[in-house]
């Protein structure tokens, strides 16, 4: 299935069907007053976050979803039948824009939360107006229109652990090797075009969710590259993992490491500023003197320990996914509601 993060269609919730003008006609009823019923009311359209969704795919293929509009009412006071709501499930982590306006109408985070445009109400039928002054009211009133949005649809993948590095730092290799992910490794840049999440499980009981985030390259903040499409999918991680080639032909591990840095600044100046852990990847490749002053000299610039790992030996990956999981779990702790108040 192919991977779409962002999309844009119509949605039009129903119409109210009209009240009927109707009067009684019964054998034996002289001048039988009036009996026209309410229009039905028109079809809410539901935007319902599910996790059984992963992307939007599933929107390209129409551009218009239509909720179905009310019944007119009828004569002896009968109701027109209101119109069938549309439910459009979408995945956990769906942002809901006004594609016209550009105004964030939803944030669709959590499993079972729901967006809503509400379709038209159904008009009043003769009967509620009858009075002492006016015995046989001609007049009903119209169902009320439903509402027409283009809306643009985002998603913010949700995972604990943001896997951030430049092409070939080793994040494909990494997932696979900590996780039942399966994403496409090669030994050139992109090699992974859309993001891929996998869960890890440390311990007994305990897990979390990585995500890859595939694309960046230096200029992606101003759209270079695949990155910009990409940079989104950070914004609600607890931790990033920032992957740096122990060996890059582009710059040394230090220049490697600023340079990125200097992208997710530039895309938002909060994301350098939230938890990180750095790990120095592929360190097979060298002697493991020269991986101490690597790691030595990525740790003065970053402030934080450096993490030497090799994902295919797997040399380095318990000390790094324990401190991983200790992030998240201080993370998660914080997030929870304290004992006793509402959820």
């Amino acid at each position: 299935m192919r991977f779409v993060d962002e999309i844009e269609f119509v949605v039009r919730s129903g119409n109210g069907g009209k009240g009927a003008i109707s009067f009684r006609r019964e054998k034996h009823v002289p001048r039988g007053g009036p009996d026209g019923g309410d229009g039905g009311r028109g079809g809410s359209v539901i935007l319902e976050a599910t996790r059984q969704r992963n992307t939007l795919v599933d929107f390209r293929m129409n551009k218009v979803y239509s909720a179905q509009s009310g019944e007119p009412g009828k004569g002896n006071r009968a109701y027109g039948r209101s119109g069938k709501d549309l439910l459009l499930e979408v995945p956990v982590g769906t942002v809901v824009w006004n594609a016209t306006t550009g105004e964030q109408l939803a944030d669709l985070s959590e499993a079972g939360e729901q967006w809503t445009i509400e379709g038209g109400h159904g008009g009043k039928g003769n009967v509620h107006f009858k009075s002492s002054t006016r015995r046989t009211p001609r007049f009903a009133t119209p169902g009320g229109e439903g509402i027409e949005l283009r809306l643009r649809l985002e998603l913010k993948l949700i995972a604990d652990v943001g896997l951030l590095g430049f092409p070939n730092a080793g994040k494909s290799t990494f997932v696979s090797t900590i996780s039942a992910a399966r994403p496409k490794v090669a030994e050139y840049p992109f090699t992974t075009l859309v993001p891929s999440l996998g869960v890890v499980r440390v311990g007994t009981g305990n897990s979390f969710v990585v995500a890859d985030i595939p694309g960046l390259i230096e200029g992606a903040a101003e759209g270079i590259g695949l990155g910009h499409q990409f940079l989104r999918h950070v914004e609600r991680c607890s931790l990033y993992v920032h992957l740096v080639a122990a060996s890059d032909p582009l710059g040394s591990p230090v220049e490697r490491y600023t340079a990125l840095q200097r992208e997710l600044a530039q895309y938002d100046d909060s994301l350098p500023k939230r938890p990180q852990l750095v790990a120095l990847s592929k360190v097979d490749t060298l002697p493991d003197d020269e991986v101490a002053t690597l790691c030595a000299e990525l740790q003065s610039v970053c402030g934080t320990p450096v993490f030497p790992i090799s994902s295919v030996s797997r040399k380095g990956l318990g000390p790094l996914l324990h401190a991983v999981w200790s992030v998240v779990q201080a993370d998660r702790e914080r997030r929870a509601p304290a004992e006793g108040e509402e959820e």
